[in-house]
């Protein structure tokens, strides 16, 4: 009886686990859409704009809550900005260890 009831539990689990892996959804399929530099620049533009614009902005009587959206947004149009700029940031370390390296390669 013991026996029935080990096989039998592990079948049950079998059956509750298995589909669960079935369903589960395949790796996304989207494609980079390449964007050209004037596009890039145009957009740099329009969040530089708009970080003036809220810069001018009379914040005294807004509320609480609108500065706070304001701060995100600033927040979120300076981090896009950095990420857009493209360039390659080496630490201290990295280039004392590319130096070391081409020093004993040469």
């Amino acid at each position: 009886m013991k026996k029935a009831s080990h096989y039998l539990t592990a079948v049950l689990l079998a059956i509750l686990l298995v589909p669960a892996q079935l369903l589960a959804a395949p790796a996304s399929t989207r494609t980079a859409i390449p964007i050209s530099p004037t596009s890039e620049s145009a957009k740099i533009e329009a969040m530089t704009t708009r970080l003036n614009e809220i810069k001018d902005m009379d914040k005294s009587n807004m509320s609480a809550r609108e500065k706070k959206e304001l701060r995100k947004e600033v927040r979120a149009i300076k981090d896009s900005a950095k990420s857009s700029g493209g360039a390659v940031y080496l630490s201290v370390g990295a280039i004392i260890i590319i130096v070391l390296l081409l020093i004993l390669i040469l």
